[in-house]
């Protein structure tokens, strides 16, 4: 059986790593290669010619929309099946991806076994030929089993990463607010000026 080929480019290690290891359990796909950049994953594609680009949107140097627009611009027949990972789920941003040739878009995090079902309809490949090679309850969710502490001191490590002192007003309730948004996405519609 010949394997559908993919390259993923995503600046999250951590996260890459997780992508690879589920993906590489399913006997129907080969990882060839891991970008952690637009201008690395555009190199990439020209080099092992994959099946199937899973791409972050927001990636130093050239981001997921820029990496799109080149390929978009290219004449040649054989381009890969583009799926999109993004932490933001904007309509613009979304619509601009699907002009560009993306096939499919998703909003992290998401269900790894879901992921898969896309991944295997945009590759053509039937789907009722599953076989996973490692034991299965290992991928059973991309969210993790998140406390509401430790949501809490991953909010608090971000807001200070970006360089928001403790100690000014609003604080908590910027924490708050992200962690609603966290818990449901349905809030971001609720924000006004």
């Amino acid at each position: 059986m010949k394997k559908t080929k993919i390259v993923i480019a995503d600046d999250n290690r951590e996260f890459s790593e997780i992508l690879t290891r589920f993906i590489s359990s399913y006997e129907e796909f080969q990882i060839v290669g891991v970008a952690k950049d637009g201008i690395e994953a555009l190199d990439m594609i020209d080099r092992e010619k994959p099946d199937v680009l899973i791409l972050d949107i927001i990636m130093p140097h050239l981001d997921g929309l820029e990496v799109l627009e080149r390929l978009h611009d290219r004449v040649e027949y054989n381009l890969p099946k583009v799926i999109i990972l993004s932490a933001v789920g904007q309509d613009k941003i979304t619509q601009r991806a699907i002009e560009l040739g993306a096939h499919y878009y998703v909003v992290k995090p998401f269900d790894f076994r879901i992921f898969i079902k896309r991944l295997r309809q945009i590759a053509g490949i039937e789907d009722n030929i599953i076989k996973i090679k490692e034991n299965p309850e290992m991928f059973m969710s991309t969210k993790p089993e998140t406390t509401e502490k430790n949501l809490e001191a991953q909010i608090t490590k971000i807001i200070h990463e970006i360089g928001i002192p403790a100690h000014i007003k609003g604080y908590l309730y910027l924490r708050e607010a992200i962690a609603m948004v966290v818990e449901d996405m349905d809030f971001l519609g609720a924000i006004t000026k």
